[in-house]
């Protein structure tokens, strides 16, 4: 958005990735961009705020995806996943051997349209007041509950419906954790009433995750099962 925008999105405890192909030298075909935390991000608020300090790097345990931007609209739906994620691990483990945890913090952007077709009426009004809703609060739990099913139940011609997750899980990630209020913003809220879910790259499962993936399974944390209604 401006010159403060990128230089926070280039500060000391962030990495910006270009992926490139010989084929079109000189143009990338997808940015990969990375917090370096030392916990999973929940939202997405702090990692855009410009004032924030940079984190302590010696303390930072875990790389955080937060954003990932295709370039090029004419390779739009060509994944280039398998090989991005690895070599940006690869080169984040380099640089920082203390790096243990790999994780994203992804937008959830089919999920508001979905539910307006699948979900009841009166939680759909309940939900335009999804800010005022308490931790304990019925319609919250249902809003959670209905996106788990989203993300780990529901299909469309043998992949994962949402695209965010059909991307992330297509590399072997798996469904960990969902952020009530993660994206305020007028975009998060039109997606997915401000919801985003952190996608883990479990190193020693990204294999066993595929084939569950491909026997029709979507890799979950058991935080997901539990909020099913």
């Amino acid at each position: 958005r401006s010159w403060a925008d990128v230089k926070n999105r280039l500060d000391s405890d962030r990495r910006c990735y270009g992926f490139f192909h010989p084929r079109l030298p000189g143009e990338p075909l997808i940015f990969v961009e990375v917090a370096l935390m030392n916990h999973i991000a929940e939202s997405i608020t702090p990692l855009l705020d410009e004032s924030a300090a940079p984190d302590d790097l010696t303390r930072a345990t875990t790389a955080i995806f937060y954003s990932i931007s295709n370039t090029q609209t004419g390779l739009r739906g060509v994944s280039f996943g398998d090989s991005l994620i690895k070599h940006v691990v690869e080169t984040l483990q380099a640089e920082f051997p203390r790096l243990k945890v790999f994780a994203t913090l992804s937008p959830i952007p089919g999920l508001r349209s979905w539910l307006q077709r699948n979900a009841p009426a009166e939680l759909l009004a309940a939900w335009e007041r999804w800010d005022e809703l308490g931790e304990h609060d019925t319609p919250r739990r249902a809003l959670l509950g209905w996106a788990a099913r989203y993300l780990t139940q529901e299909w469309a011609d043998g992949k994962p419906l949402d695209p965010v997750a059909r991307f992330h899980l297509g590399n072997g990630a798996r469904v960990e954790r969902l952020n009530w209020g993660a994206d305020p913003s007028a975009k998060g809220v039109r997606q997915s009433y401000g919801l985003m879910v952190n996608y883990l790259y479990d190193l020693k499962r990204l294999d066993r995750h595929r084939a569950q993936l491909a026997a029709g399974k979507i890799p979950m944390a058991g935080a997901l099962e539990d909020l099913y209604l």
